[in-house]
């Protein structure tokens, strides 16, 4: 995805790319969202669109044929490589880069990348195996219990099959973390890693003093397995039992979906702090940096990372927490590369028990109550390091380096 559809990685890529004087032309799929309108800026895209109907019946029939015709016959990558051959048979290219969730469009960008004797830079955002199950899939099937085992089975299979294809011929491959690199080493040889990150003229820290304590999550939850808040609600439950906390000054702050919202309520039942708690939609990314700022906790929710557990996850809010120097609570610990992030960069606390998350809760709203405001010294050298610009300059240096050879 690109700008205005959630595309961060992309769009501020596509940003420091024409602040060096590169020119970046892209190639994408339509998606009806304007979370990230002003990433978009003056770069030259072409969106193309797959889906055309409104009607929410024939949205489901046109999705299913839509996967009929991918899944046979490419379909969705073959219009792509048609629309990206119309411009680059106007010749001046110098590289391909694309960038996938799952395996869409590495064939296409594979296809075109041969036709014009182009390098190939994958990207991996997100691979199939970092999951917990089977959260990669949008939509369920909802047929019997034992087909949709095998349909995912199948599924799953092709677009692993599909996407290390594609790894084994691209000149280059980037992913976002360390424990993808490792993934991803069983296909290809030449990787180099690129987490995801923060703009720094956009995050930054601006002191407010402010009327509530308030612990802040913004994103999905994906599925209770990937990213479990039990820990956080068992230490606000201890917390509300004792009567350290009250609900007019003390509140958690949820801007999620409906589907995530549908998942914390189900399990906020066991536990009677519901008062606590504020839903809001998504807002427009130009909004995140001032709720963050205005915030007293920015939550990160994460699981123990197992083999049958999630893997991986290192997400764009982590970084942009760790840039507005307010305390991070991470629950669960991933114990694992997540965990050493934060512990390398002094954000905060990655918790492994419901002692930890009792006791840096409580110690950040009683320096709250004193002083009305939050604040964590960060290793500001390490968290630079995650700045966007620097890992444009990272994408930059693979393609000069690719078109030295």
């Amino acid at each position: 995805m690109f700008p205005p559809a959630f595309g961060p990685r992309m769009g501020y890529l596509c940003k420091y790319m024409k602040r060096a004087r590169w020119e970046p032309v892209v190639v994408t799929e339509q998606i009806e969202n304007d979370t990230f309108a002003f990433l978009k800026g003056e770069t030259n895209v072409t969106y193309i669109r797959y889906y055309h109907t409104k009607n929410k019946f024939l949205q489901a029939a046109e999705w299913f044929i839509l996967l009929l015709l991918d899944f046979f016959f490419h379909y969705k990558d073959n219009k792509m490589a048609r629309v990206a051959s119309r411009l680059l048979k106007q010749g001046g290219y110098d590289g391909i880069l694309c960038s996938s969730y799952r395996t869409f469009p590495l064939i296409a960008a594979q296809k075109v990348a041969k036709k014009y004797h182009l390098p190939l830079v994958v990207d991996l955002r997100d691979i199939v195996e970092q999951y917990a199950a089977n959260e990669y899939i949008a939509h369920k099937f909802h047929t019997f219990g034992w087909l949709d085992k095998k349909i995912t089975a199948i599924f799953r299979n092709k677009l692993l099959r599909d996407r290390n294809k594609v790894l084994q011929k691209a000149d280059f491959i980037t992913t976002i973390s360390p424990w993808h690199v490792k993934q991803l080493s069983k296909y290809a040889s030449h990787i180099e890693l690129i987490y995801n990150g923060y703009d720094p003229e956009i995050f930054y820290p601006v002191q407010h003093v402010t009327s509530q304590f308030i612990i802040t999550y913004t994103g999905r939850l994906i599925s209770l397995a990937t990213r479990d808040p039990l820990l956080l609600f068992e230490a606000i439950a201890q917390l509300n039992m004792e009567r350290r906390i009250d609900p007019k000054q003390f509140r958690i702050q949820w801007y999620t979906d409906a589907e995530s919202k549908h998942l914390l309520l189900s399990a906020l039942k066991s536990y009677s702090i519901n008062q606590f708690m504020d839903f809001f939609d998504y807002v427009p990314a130009t909004d995140v940096p001032q709720i963050l700022n205005r915030s007293s906790i920015l939550l990160q929710l994460a699981n123990k990372s197992t083999h049958n557990g999630p893997k991986g996850f290192m997400t764009t809010k982590l970084f942009e927490a760790m840039a507005v120097e307010k305390p991070l609570l991470c629950v669960r610990s991933d114990e694992s590369f997540l965990e050493a992030t934060i512990n390398q960069t002094h954000s905060g606390l990655a918790a492994r028990t419901i002692e930890e998350v009792y006791n840096f809760i409580l110690q950040q709203y009683l320096f709250w109550k004193e002083n009305g405001y939050t604040h964590i010294d960060t290793n500001k050298q390490a968290v630079e390091s995650f700045s966007r610009k620097k890992q444009a300059e990272q994408f930059m240096a693979i393609f000069t380096k690719l078109n030295r050879k």
